[in-house]
């Protein structure tokens, strides 16, 4: 997989689904892409590069959780999808509800996928590995 120009932003307040994202991405070589923000206002704050994060990088995907602190998801998601700079950038929803308004609600949003996070640690790196391996190595992006 190249990852020249990779960053992936990890919207996540679970230390252990931080901890276990971080060790799939390290398998395949993509840890140090890797940025993580813990709340939705970090994540919108980062994503504009705004307060700390005036340098960081325009990811290339970002996954996303619903249940975060501040900022849920779902708000975090609209004005991604709202927003010229950002709209394009893949936003893979990474969440442990199984609710269909929840799916529903996220694809009405304009999530560009909806994934359930397995219990299972083995299974949950597995899941990592393919979102990251579709997203950044199968389909095309747009360079902006």
């Amino acid at each position: 997989m190249d990852t020249r120009a990779t960053t992936i932003l990890l919207a996540e307040d679970n230390p252990g689904d931080i901890r276990l994202t971080l060790e799939a991405l390290k398998d395949i070589q993509l840890d140090d892409t890797l940025h993580v923000v813990r709340d939705g206002v970090e994540a919108l704050a980062f994503l504009r590069q705004e307060v700390q994060y005036v340098t960081a990088p325009i990811p290339n995907l970002i996954l996303l959780d619903l249940n975060m602190p501040k900022i849920d998801g779902y708000e975090v998601l609209t004005k991604i999808k709202s927003d010229q700079k950002l709209k394009r950038i893949p936003v893979v929803i990474l969440t442990t509800s199984q609710a269909e308004q929840d799916i529903v609600r996220s694809y009405d949003l304009h999530a560009n996928c909806y994934v359930i996070k397995p219990v299972d640690l083995d299974r949950f790196i597995e899941v990592i590995k393919a979102i990251t391996e579709f997203w950044l190595a199968v389909v095309e992006l747009p360079k902006t």
